[in-house]
C-alpha cells in the first residue's frame, strides 16, 4: 500500500526529477528551467505563473463561492507527507472535489503544497499588489473528465488550483498543528509521514470564500504547463511563528545522508507579466477594486485577528 501511495505521489509530482531543477543555484533556478523545460522559457509562452495581482482586473459578478465538496468532513484512512526536496507536499487521497465559482466542470482534490521563503524573507508565488506573504499554500485540483494527470496536461483547463496566502502571526493556530506535527518526520528529503486526515476547510479563510481572484496560467514548477485556472483568494490566512520556523528552519532540501544540509527556503517562482490576460475579481472581491491599499486592510486584518473579533 505504501508502495502505490509512493508511485501516485511522483505521478502528481509531474514526473520531473528530484534533481533537475531547483530555487537556489544558478544552473538550475527558476531564470534557468527553460533549459531542460522549453515551456517554462518565459519568452516563448505567455500564460506563466505566478503574476502580480494588481488594480489592473475586470470585475465578474458571476464569480461567486466554488463548492468545496467534502472540504468539511473527516475523511477515513491516511494522508501522507512528503518532503520532494523542493517543497512538503500533503497526499489528500479521495472524497473532495470542487466545482462552481465559474470553472468549467467538476476537479478532484489531489494534493496540497506549500511555497515558503526564509526567516527575514517573505515567500509567497502571487503578489497582492506588489505586496508578497510569508508563505502560500497550493490546492491541486484535477478535471474529473480526465483519468491522470497526463490526460489533463494537454486540457488547457486541466488543472484548478486553489491558491491561499498565509500570513505569519503571534498566534498559533490550531487548524495546522497536524501538519506541524508531522514537519520533523519530514525533514529530510525523502521523508513520508502519515497524518490523519481533518476537514480540509480548516485550512482556508472560511469567512472570505467568495473574495478571490481569477486567471489562467501554468504550474509554478516544471514542467509549467500553462493549463491551470488559478483561483487566488484574496484574505490569509495565518500561522504562528513557531510553526513558520518548522518550515523555513525546520525543512532541508538534501537527504539526511548528505555530504551537505541544505536548508528548503525561498522555493517560489518569481513574477511573470500577464501579457494581457484577463485576470477577474470576484463578485465579493474587496481589496484590489475598491482603491484601498492592500497593506493597510491587511494590518487591519493582524490587528482584528488579534484582538479576536475575526475568526478564520
Amino acid at each position: 500500500m505504501m508502495l502505490l501511495l509512493m508511485l501516485m505521489l511522483s505521478v502528481l509530482s509531474l514526473a520531473h526529477s528530484d534533481d533537475d531543477f531547483c530555487y537556489d543555484e544558478e544552473h538550475c533556478d527558476p531564470y534557468a528551467w527553460g533549459d531542460n523545460y522549453p515551456s517554462c522559457h518565459p519568452l516563448l509562452d505567455s500564460h506563466h505563473s505566478p503574476i502580480n495581482l494588481d488594480h489592473q482586473l475586470m470585475n465578474n459578478q458571476s464569480l461567486d463561492s466554488l463548492h468545496l465538496e467534502g472540504f468539511n468532513l473527516t475523511h477515513k484512512g491516511q494522508w501522507w507527507l512528503t518532503n520532494q526536496g523542493h517543497s512538503v507536499v500533503l497526499e489528500l487521497g479521495n472524497g473532495m472535489q470542487v466545482s462552481g465559482g465559474g470553472l468549467p466542470g467538476t476537479y478532484r482534490t489531489i494534493q496540497l503544497h506549500f511555497h515558503w521563503g526564509s526567516v527575514s524573507s517573505n515567500g509567497s508565488e502571487h503578489t497582492l499588489d506588489h505586496l508578497r506573504f510569508p508563505m502560500e499554500m497550493h490546492i491541486v485540483n484535477i478535471k474529473s473528465t480526465h483519468p491522470n494527470l497526463t490526460s489533463a496536461l494537454e486540457d488547457p483547463t486541466g488543472l484548478a488550483v486553489l491558491g491561499v496566502f498565509i500570513d505569519v502571526t503571534y498566534l498559533h493556530n490550531e487548524n495546522f498543528q497536524s501538519i506541524s506535527n508531522a514537519l520533523p518526520s519530514v525533514a529530510y528529503k525523502g521523508q513520508t509521514k502519515s497524518i490523519r486526515p481533518f476537514p480540509l476547510m480548516n485550512l482556508l479563510p472560511q469567512n472570505n470564500l467568495t473574495q478571490y481572484y481569477r486567471y489562467h496560467g501554468s504550474l509554478t514548477t516544471p514542467p509549467c504547463s500553462q493549463v491551470v485556472l488559478w483561483t487566488v483568494y484574496e484574505v490569509p490566512t495565518y500561522i504562528s511563528w513557531a510553526q513558520f520556523e518548522l518550515f523555513v528552519k525546520g525543512i532541508y532540501s538534501t537527504e539526511e545522508l548528505a555530504d551537505k544540509q541544505v536548508h528548503l527556503q525561498n522555493n517560489y517562482r518569481h513574477i511573470h507579466p500577464t501579457y494581457g490576460r484577463p485576470v477577474y475579481a470576484s463578485k465579493d472581491a474587496k481589496m484590489l477594486t475598491n482603491g484601498a491599499s492592500p497593506l493597510a486592510i491587511l494590518n487591519l486584518f493582524n490587528v482584528l485577528l488579534y484582538i479576536g473579533f475575526l475568526s478564520i
